[in-house]
């Protein structure tokens, strides 16, 4: 244990228990546990293996590696579309997590031989990804706002491509395509 992450599993939170029966399972497994985003992390070497983290309706184990584990027991989520790697673990309550105790390790087990192999996440290319139809438009108008936009980083493409596509309605989408074109034509990312 380490006394620095201690802070998170002391404040009073709706999921401490479970929290803390979650720091117990991974624990056991010979991790190092670490402070990271303000979450427990725990790693190999330098490697992030998995990290406990809570949300309104659940709590999680989120694994780094997750789309390259065996998920024979269905219990890996993938928390968005957009997300490419990592995989969940939520729970509910400690009686959950108490009955899934063995399975939870397995999957740690699995992750930390996953690391240990050198396997890695094939990411999917910027160009790969959807141009929500508003910002196309955009870029078929303004030629500057294309040039600009191709030469941003891939992670900075991708970043405003995902925050483009996200709202449901078109009128939303033309406004966040709008509020952003003079940060990429002055060639900064979304949270820059």
């Amino acid at each position: 244990m380490n006394p620095k992450v201690d802070w998170f599993f002391d404040k009073d939170t709706q999921w401490q228990k479970e929290y803390e029966r979650l720091r117990m399972i991974v624990l056991e497994c010979g991790l190092t546990e670490e402070l990271k985003w303000g979450c427990p992390c725990y790693t190999l070497g330098k490697s992030n293996i998995v990290l406990i983290h809570g949300f309104k309706e659940y709590c999680a184990l989120l694994f780094f590696k997750g789309v390259l584990l065996n998920d024979p027991n269905g219990l890996l989520i993938q928390q968005t579309k957009n997300v490419q790697s990592a995989r969940q673990m939520r729970f509910t309550n400690a009686k959950e997590i108490a009955k899934l105790g063995k399975n939870i390790k397995a999957y740690i087990y699995e992750a930390i031989e996953v690391e240990k192999s050198g396997l890695k996440v094939k990411l999917k290319k910027t160009a790969e990804y959807e141009i929500p139809e508003e910002f196309q438009t955009q870029l078929n108008k303004k030629p500057a706002l294309k040039k600009a936009f191709e030469a941003l980083t891939p992670g900075r493409q991708r970043a405003y491509l995902f925050y483009f596509s996200q709202p449901k309605q078109s009128k939303t989408r033309e406004a966040r395509v709008e509020k952003y074109t003079k940060q990429i034509l002055a060639g900064k990312g979304l949270n820059d």
